[in-house]
């Protein structure tokens, strides 16, 4: 009998070593090495020795100048919002990670994605649900749709990977899609399922095959409870794409936002409508994150935002109230908080308001997180309107990243931020006046461009 061979693994990266150790040298955790017993079989075997095509392939180093450059044959899929954030489509031979939390719709949106592509061969590996399961899930998504052909739709509910690639062989998919990656048990490796080698060595077969044979690959993976993706880092390493899926489940409305992205810009997202017919692209966000009110109200103002290439207007809610406790209450959703304290800092010390005495709350309307710094105009206006207790005009929007000494500077892409908020109606917006483009383009805008320059102009011009 061959000696069972145990191993130490740190939960965080990944890193392996022989004895367990309180610290992990490579990313410096405490306490996150567990045991799993890593006993491989004599003669090891992957997924090509299912395959005759690459076995006798060889390769050799050759000079960037002999590589032919062309460009990468992508699948545009049905979903905008999925084509916008992969970059312009599926690439041929990629392996995608998605993760989100659980119920959050990740199974739903690949399930309708693969139903739709009719033109291609899709396989759907599911590790977690019965094939009973995805068929009444299907059923319900497309409502009975006699007219939806699905002979190109394939079900394989499976965890091993020697199974799964010897039906591979036979199938030869155009698409394969893998829910979930943490479900997966390679016969290489003798640890439980989703442990950090099972989920590193299934990783790495998927990655050879879509790489070798140019299939690309979706692999559904689950999170943690503190919000990252379950397994070692390098999972996230070794794939090319990863996308992460958000959203309150107590909200209609999810984003899928890019985290990497070999393939296309990592700053773009998608906006989803969870339905009972599945997940609705969004095509136009900035109206559902713009609440329809009938009345004007203090403590609201409009930002327009970009994120990624797209332009969104969304609403900033601010309530300031008198403090009935010996420390002011700060509390902010979908804004950093450390930056809300910069806005304070600024407002008391450039105009003049006593915020110190005051509970400050703020909220981003949709449930959406903002990093983008030129909102920062809209929560200082939203701030001074409650703090006034005067509504701001429904008809006017902001733009602008306010510094230390109270001036208002410039953000990138304006342009695109005016035209958005022309489309949606808006009569004015406030911009930096250091806005080098504003004074060449403004003719050409039907909507009021206010430029100002200071904190205190803002004020004496709303209020």
């Amino acid at each position: 009998m061959s000696k069972i061979k145990k191993s130490f693994f740190c939960q965080n990266c990944g890193y392996e070593s022989v004895k367990w150790l309180g610290q992990c040298p490579a990313c410096g955790t405490w306490n996150s090495f567990v045991e799993e017993v890593i006993e491989k079989t004599n003669g090891k075997q992957n997924w090509s020795d299912y395959t005759s095509s690459t076995k006798n392939r060889t390769s050799k180093a050759v000079s960037l100048s002999e590589v032919t450059s062309s460009e990468e044959k992508r699948i545009i899929t049905p979903d905008t919002e999925l084509n916008r954030v992969l970059g312009g489509g599926i690439v041929a031979g990629s392996i995608t990670l998605v993760a989100g939390e659980p119920g959050i719709g990740k199974s739903t949106l690949f399930l309708q994605n693969g139903l739709l592509l009719s033109n291609y061969k899709v396989l759907y590996i599911s590790g977690e649900e019965s094939e009973q399961q995805i068929k009444m899930r299907a059923d319900r998504l497309f409502n009975g749709n006699a007219s939806l052909d699905k002979n190109h739709f394939f079900l394989l509910t499976e965890t091993s990977t020697q199974v799964i690639f010897q039906e591979i062989k036979k199938l030869k998919p155009d698409i394969v899609i893998v829910d979930s990656v943490q479900t997966l048990q390679s016969p290489l490796i003798d640890s439980s399922q989703g442990s950090i080698s099972q989920i590193k060595e299934c990783a790495g077969e998927f990655q050879r095959y879509a790489k070798e044979t140019n299939t690309p690959v979706f692999l559904i993976g689950h999170i943690t409870k503190e919000g990252g993706i379950a397994g070692p880092k390098i999972l996230e390493h070794m794939v090319d794409v990863v996308l992460q899926f958000e959203g309150d489940r107590h909200y209609a409305y999810r984003i899928l936002r890019t985290l990497k992205n070999r393939f296309g810009s990592t700053s773009e997202l998608g906006i989803y409508e969870m339905t009972d017919k599945g997940m609705r692209g969004v095509t136009n966000p900035s109206e559902i994150l713009i609440t329809q009110k009938e009345e004007q109200l203090s403590g609201i103002a409009i930002a327009a935002t970009i994120e990624g290439a797209r332009p969104l207007l969304i609403e900033v809610q601010s309530l300031v109230t008198q403090s009935v406790y010996g420390t002011p209450q700060r509390t902010v959703t979908g804004f950093d908080l450390r930056r809300l304290q910069l806005l304070l800092a600024v407002l008391e010390k450039r105009g003049g308001f006593h915020f110190g005495v005051k509970d400050v709350f703020l909220n981003i309307a949709g449930g959406i997180k903002v990093e983008d710094p030129s909102i920062d105009l809209a929560v200082l206006c939203a701030l001074l309107s409650s703090y006034e207790d005067v509504p701001l005009p429904q008809n006017i929007c902001f733009a602008g990243e306010v510094g230390l000494s109270g001036e208002i500077r410039a953000v990138h892409k304006v342009d695109q931020r005016i035209a958005e908020a022309e489309k949606l109606g808006f009569e004015k917006i406030i911009v930096s006046k250091y806005n080098q483009s504003i004074r060449q383009n403004q003719a050409k805008f039907n909507i009021e461009v206010v430029a100002m320059g200071r904190v205190e102009e803002i004020y004496q011009y709303l209020f």
